[in-house]
């Protein structure tokens, strides 16, 4: 495709996917986990694309993480259809023959049970269908989202597992999704660490009752350097360092500090539609170009220093600075952060995907929408 200031000539407010930050991520997380000597499984939940998967698994990961049966069938689909690990329990009976289906398709397929009810619904359509499926119990961390909440119930499921030829058990499953976020990285530790002991004692109370637990998974992006101090981990499931968000982008991510381990990747690029105010113009990008719950976009460039967005509505955003500064035109592009990267892909269809300002390619989102 390269085309030669193609970004400057796109339709917005648009996707922006920075190719050589991009690649600089994915080599990063890649080489940590190899000297951590643990496998990755990068979530994609947050990128939702094929093309990025196939980076990430010709960097070395193993397959990839998918938070709903419908984001895996979008990989498949695509092709990528080897290590696939649905990370949220598949309960109904339409989206089980789905999964059945899946199964037949995608080599090392494997879906996460928290419930005895739920196992035995799966074995039930693997019997039909002349399968084995590959499960993992989830272990609630605490958050009372999903996963087995006691080594009791854990034990219990695994039983129910264990005495099904259609079930091959493999491991467990551990993320603690609300720690990702906390900016202090020695507060971030001590919550994982804490945390972690209710893993241990499942894992412990599996084992003695006969289990073998040979895969442990979990971890993101907020946490990785601190999961492979737990010595719990056999994989992690990061997402988000490909993109870099604001909400990552205000946590230190190591103890000295570091943000900066990633680079922002992900970006949308936004226009001047009115500017007839002084010290504020109007972009054309509103609630409509980002998810909205964690807060205004930051301003990376296109508008003087200390200015700030404030949302106007669906489609309109406000670029609001100081009189005295070089005011942008009508028509110029103001590029802006994703304040929360995964649900602010949703938005959009494709990744229009630069080096500086040559437009390299579009990439779909193949998974956008398919939370079924």
């Amino acid at each position: 495709m390269d085309q030669q200031g193609g970004r400057a000539a796109l339709n917005t407010p648009v996707l922006i996917l920075d190719l050589d930050a991009l690649n600089s991520n994915i080599a990063a997380m890649a080489a940590f986990a190899e000297t951590a000597g643990l496998a990755l499984r990068p979530h994609s939940k947050t990128h939702k694309c094929p093309d990025i998967a196939r980076l990430q698994i010709r960097a070395g990961a193993v397959g990839q993480c998918c938070a709903k049966l419908g984001e895996a069938e979008a990989l498949a689909e695509a092709g990528v259809t080897k290590g696939l690990l649905i990370t949220s329990p598949v309960v109904s009976v339409p989206a089980i023959a789905r999964l059945v289906d899946l199964n037949a398709k995608a080599e090392g397929l494997m879906v996460v049970v928290d419930h005895p009810v739920n196992a035995r619904a799966l074995q039930a359509a693997a019997e039909v269908a002349g399968q084995t499926l590959d499960v993992l119990i989830d272990i609630d961390p605490g958050l009372h989202r999903t996963g087995v909440t006691s080594s009791e119930a854990a034990e219990a499921l695994w039983r129910e597992i264990a005495g099904s030829a259609a079930l091959r058990f493999k491991g467990v499953q551990f993320y603690c999704g609300a720690q990702q976020h906390i900016p202090a990285f020695e507060d971030r530790r001590q919550a994982i660490v804490e945390l972690a002991e209710q893993a241990r004692r499942v894992i412990a109370a599996l084992k003695e009752a006969g289990a073998e637990v040979s895969m442990v998974t979990g971890g993101g992006t907020g946490t990785h350097r601190i999961d492979v101090e737990l010595g719990l981990f056999t994989e992690l499931q990061v997402g988000s360092y490909i993109f870099m968000d604001r909400q990552y982008g205000e946590c230190a991510l190591a103890a000295e500090g570091g943000a900066a381990l990633f680079e922002t990747a992900l970006m949308i690029d936004a226009r001047v539609i009115s500017a007839n105010t002084p010290g504020l113009v109007t972009i054309d990008a509103g609630l409509k170009a980002f998810a909205t719950e964690a807060g205004a976009p930051p301003i990376l460039s296109g508008a003087p220093k200390g200015a700030q967005y404030r949302f106007m509505g669906d489609e309109h955003g406000a670029v609001i600075y100081k009189d005295a500064e070089p005011a942008p035109q009508l028509g110029d592009l103001v590029t802006l952060v994703a304040p929360h990267c995964d649900p602010t892909v949703n938005l959009y269809e494709a990744y229009h995907v630069v080096q500086g300002d040559v437009l390299r390619d579009i990439w779909p989102i193949a998974g956008r929408g398919r939370s079924q």
